[in-house]
């Protein structure tokens, strides 16, 4: 019962277990038949405004990490597929930004790990 965080344009055998996007806009330049078994989560990722917000400013990381986890809150029925996933084995949560430290989605697994306790 591992949760990854992978981007989406890394070598799919660094996926493990099932895989979620988790992202609120589609990717460009993405058909979604070369995603193969790839659950889309929009719902679970942060809202426009606090994408828009954010701009991957890392100054403003830790509001942003805050407000995520707010709005997390507010739709944690969404989480339900994650968390029933990770409770069957490996689940992979995949995003788009260039920044593989300070993006939405390393919030989102850390949600879940502590909810998995």
């Amino acid at each position: 019962m591992t949760v990854h965080v992978r981007r989406l344009y890394e070598d799919p055998a660094s996926r493990r277990g099932r895989c979620f996007l988790v992202e609120r806009l589609w990717p460009r330049g993405v058909r979604k038949d070369e995603l193969g078994d790839v659950t889309w989560l929009k719902d679970v990722a942060p809202s426009n405004e606090l994408r828009v917000w954010f701009g991957h400013d890392p100054e403003r990381w830790p509001e942003f990490r805050a407000r995520y986890r707010a709005e997390l809150e507010a739709v944690s029925d969404a989480l339900e597929p994650l968390l029933e996933a990770a409770r069957q084995g490996d689940t992979t949560l995949l995003y788009t930004a260039r920044d593989t430290e300070r993006n939405s989605a390393h919030v989102l697994a850390e949600v879940l790990r502590e909810r998995l306790g």
